[in-house]
């Protein structure tokens, strides 16, 4: 069960090997609350629909948009069969048919949507050469683009569906696509023709997990390398009413990276942070929405070097949306907002259709910029593992894995811990130590409500140095281990 935050009385540890020795350790923490196992979980699959408004156009038998088709007075309506995945933890919505996405997915502890959604459509970017339809229309959700920058070619192409699990303790499903099309009038700057790359997108959501796990396999068929760019576009808005998801002045992105660079046509994002060497900014102001004074694109630089989680947390109400994901295979990480005015000046979709909404854009790529290929060997596989967890309670995320997020730091007299467990129902025992000094160990249940804090303090005179977390299954088993430096 869920760990309910109260502070409480000092509390002594003993950590020597006989009773005479004896540490004495103050620590605030959450008391555990012991009540009978909630009842098994489970998942399932279903189909529906879902009604998406756009403004009024028309496409070619290529996708081109119709030259004078656009009437932006004029909204209809588009209905698209969505199947839902469901556990006793969340609800995914996939919509196969325009574009292969995730288009929704709401945490059913607090009700709240995690990605953003268009609530009416605009095309826009027409004869403009930025697009490879030479325009785009942001939908949103989790989606698979590629073999092209700006939302490759598949953004708006129908998907195929296929049911690979279907059980009470996991439901696995996938959506597929052949680059074996073309845009005759494509602009320059993109591919010519089709380079034949199979995707396969497979979504799995397990009974008691909080996460959805995602694995884009690309597969390139021909004995020969070819150039390409894979992209993983997520629109995030987490914490939002899902019926108007957006993202809001609490929004933050969370994402574990010293550094960012902008195009030149973007320098005036950097405005704001601090030059840490040529084109490139201290990550520090532009991390907050509040603090994007216009659209624009920034990059991790040279690229996420490492860093296995990115995300946005809505400070609003401590809720997030993390991705977290072998980024040596993505080490490239896109930021994009229409900037922080979107959502002070936003205006009624239906009475004032345009594009310039409030969210937070964040890509995954295989290289670290828009039109930087990266090579795919002859008869390659590209396999992109992602986890997709909401978090509530934390205002951070310092390390995650599959199975714990957690923000974790120390000062002079205490450290802090905040986490979330990727699977609730399992009992947890958590320890904190400096050295050989235990200054926290206890059975803790998490909490998928409210999440977990625990704060313990450092003995006077023992400040410097690491501190070390290890959280384990009751059984003893390791699901992360981290250290954090004492300021």
């Amino acid at each position: 069960m869920a760990i309910h935050a109260s502070l409480l009385t000092p509390v002594r540890f003993a950590v020597a090997a006989v009773l005479a020795a004896v540490l004495s350790v103050t620590c605030a923490f959450r008391a555990v609350v012991h009540a009978a196992p909630p009842a098994p979980d489970s998942v399932s699959l279903s189909e529906s629909t879902i009604i998406w408004s756009t403004v009024k156009y028309a496409t070619d038998a290529e996708n081109g948009l119709v030259s004078g088709s656009l009437d932006a007075n004029t909204i209809v309506d588009h209905t698209f069969k969505t199947y839902v995945l469901e556990n006793r933890y969340l609800k995914v919505t996939l919509v196969p048919e325009f574009g292969g996405r995730i288009v929704s997915i709401i945490y059913k502890p607090t009700g709240h949507e995690q990605l953003y959604r268009t609530q009416v459509g605009v095309p826009y970017g027409m004869k403009g050469g930025t697009f490879y339809y030479d325009w785009l229309m942001v939908y949103g959700g989790i989606f698979p683009t590629f073999p092209d920058a700006e939302h490759g070619k598949t953004w708006l192409k129908p998907w195929d569906f296929k049911v690979v699990k279907e059980s009470a303790g996991e439901v696995t499903v996938s959506m597929s696509l052949k680059d074996d099309f073309a845009y005759s009038a494509a602009p320059r700057k993109f591919r010519p023709g089709s380079t034949g790359i199979e995707a396969t997108s497979t979504i799995t959501l397990k009974a008691d997990r909080v996460a959805l796990d995602v694995r884009v396999v690309l597969q390139n068929p021909w004995d020969k390398p070819i150039d390409y760019e894979y992209w993983t576009c997520t629109t995030l808005a987490p914490g939002s009413d899902p019926k108007n998801p957006k993202a809001t002045g609490g929004a933050e992105i969370i994402a574990p990276i010293q550094a960012y660079s902008t195009p030149r046509w973007s320098a005036n994002l950097a405005d704001g942070d601090e030059s840490v060497g040529p084109g490139q900014s201290r990550f520090e102001k532009l991390r907050f929405f509040r603090n994007w004074p216009t659209l624009g694109i920034a990059y991790a630089a040279p690229d996420m070097q490492g860093g296995n989680f990115w995300g946005v947390i809505n400070h609003d109400n401590e809720e997030g949306i993390i991705r977290i994901a072998d980024n040596a295979v993505t080490p490239g990480l896109k930021m994009w907002t229409w900037g922080f005015p979107s959502f002070t000046n936003e205006t009624d979709a239906r009475k004032d259709p345009t594009p310039q909404r409030p969210y937070v854009e964040l890509w995954a790529g295989v290289s670290d910029q828009f039109f930087h290929s990266a090579r795919f060997p002859a008869l390659g596989r590209v396999s992109v593992p992602e986890t997709y967890s909401p978090t509530v309670g934390m205002s951070n995320v310092t390390h995650a894995n599959e199975n714990i997020l957690i923000n974790l730091s120390a000062e002079a007299a205490s450290v802090h811990l905040q986490f979330f467990s990727i699977e609730p129902a399992r009992p947890l025992r958590v320890t904190l130590k400096q050295g050989d000094r235990v200054l926290f160990d206890a059975a803790v249940n998490a909490d998928p409500r409210n999440g977990n804090r625990i704060s313990a303090a450092i003995p006077a005179g023992l400040s410097g140095g690491q501190v070390q977390l290890t959280i384990r299954t009751a059984e003893g088993d390791e699901l992360i281990a981290a250290e954090a430096k004492i300021k």
